[in-house]
């Protein structure tokens, strides 16, 4: 860890976490690894200008720059940093309950995908407290699709290729279509496609745009593959040592910018095709094959993650079928 990290780390250790210093401006450390240019930091930047008004000061470390994704939740139990984002499903080997938004095909848009984070959020919050951190907002990404350098008749064109895949649930939908799952992080994807480490992916056009996918890929094929959802939580501790008047300031700012982030995903969908448009790849729609193929294995990850979910798993499906 170089000497800037160690002092950024220190800050955030440092930052007021008392009541007895309340009256003071409280200063907090942040990490992300989106970059500055992605929507969930410009959300997570208009929530930190409205802290401002609670006296609460953030400093935010975005791109991975400070923690690594893999870091970031266990940097924010700790108090290395006070505050942080992840991409929950990324934390399913922890709990599969986090995966839920993971599961290809089970939310067909933004309506339901928004019914299912309602409706997941309270159990979400009862794990994360129960591990010192204090959820404040959850948000989407636009849905998901598959970026090849061929066009996808069907999803046995998948099949042997070296599929890219950032958690535990895009591992096993690459196993039970016949493809070979890698795991790449998102920062890594432009080189892995490069240097033939992977050659098809799952993921949404805003990562497209993010990793310009352009110079990788030639076929974006939207299938509305999975809404997975960014959380920024805070720590238990430093939030609770705040004033109740703060705390309150700093909930009803997360809940304008889960609003907002929403707004946002939903924008970003029509926007980043857009993009991937211009820059020369062809987006292509889906073939009834293709869909039916996503259905057959929506169907078979559903029985399987409700199966190790338990009787919460069962009761969170059921309340979103109903």
């Amino acid at each position: 860890m170089n000497v800037t990290r160690r002092s950024l780390l220190a800050a955030g250790a440092a930052a007021p976490l008392t009541p007895s210093l309340a009256s003071a401006q409280t200063r907090w450390q942040m990490a992300t690894a989106y970059p500055d240019g992605n929507f969930h930091t410009r959300n997570i930047q208009a929530f930190i200008a409205d802290l401002q008004s609670a006296n609460v000061a953030v400093q935010l470390h975005s791109n991975a720059a400070l923690l690594p994704m893999g870091q970031i939740k266990r940097g924010v139990q700790t108090g290395q940093v006070q505050m942080g984002e992840i991409l929950l499903s990324a934390y399913g080997n922890e709990d599969p309950f986090l995966e839920v938004d993971s599961i290809p095909g089970l939310v067909p848009d933004f309506a339901a995908a928004k019914k299912l984070s309602d409706l997941a959020k309270p159990y979400i919050e009862a794990r994360l407290n129960r591990q010192g951190v204090s959820l404040l907002y959850m948000v989407a990404w636009p849905p998901g699709g598959f970026y090849s350098n061929a066009p996808l008749p069907s999803l046995e064109a998948l099949r042997g290729t070296k599929f890219r895949t950032f958690n535990v649930m895009t591992n096993r939908f690459a196993t039970l279509i016949g493809a070979n799952p890698t795991l790449v992080q998102q920062a890594e994807v432009p080189q892995a496609f490069a240097t033939g480490v992977v050659n098809a992916m799952a993921t949404s056009a805003q990562t497209g745009v993010d990793t310009q996918a352009w110079d990788y890929s030639r076929v974006f094929t939207p299938v509305g593959f999975t809404f997975t959802r960014n959380a920024v939580m805070v720590q238990k501790r430093a939030f609770d040592a705040l004033p109740a008047a703060t705390q309150a300031a700093i909930r009803a700012a997360a809940a304008t910018a889960e609003t907002r982030g929403w707004r946002a995903s939903e924008e970003a969908t029509a926007s980043t095709e857009a993009t991937l448009r211009q820059r020369g790849m062809t987006i292509a729609q889906a073939s009834p094959e293709l869909m039916e193929g996503m259905r057959r294995v929506s169907a078979q990850m559903t029985e399987e993650w409700v199966a190790r979910t338990g009787e919460d798993g069962q009761r969170l499906i059921a309340a979103y079928r109903a």
